[in-house]
């Protein structure tokens, strides 16, 4: 059964600091330190410029 000190109005204030924290244990780092794009590309597929795809996705019956 609850108590009037079992209220959420009841409890401290929680920093910010003290929420982040409290959510990292719960959840981890979710987001990655570096995105896909500041990664070095090495070991990666070979990049191509947007015309090389385009051209490569052209239907063999339309002829080059």
């Amino acid at each position: 059964m609850a108590t009037a000190g079992d209220t959420p109005g009841d409890l401290p204030a929680e920093t910010a600091w003290q929420r982040r924290k409290r959510l990292a244990e719960i959840f981890g780092d979710a987001l990655p330190e570096t995105t896909r794009d500041e990664r070095d590309a090495s070991g990666e597929r070979e990049r191509r410029d947007g015309d090389t795809w385009l051209r490569e996705q052209v239907p063999p019956h339309h002829g080059s």
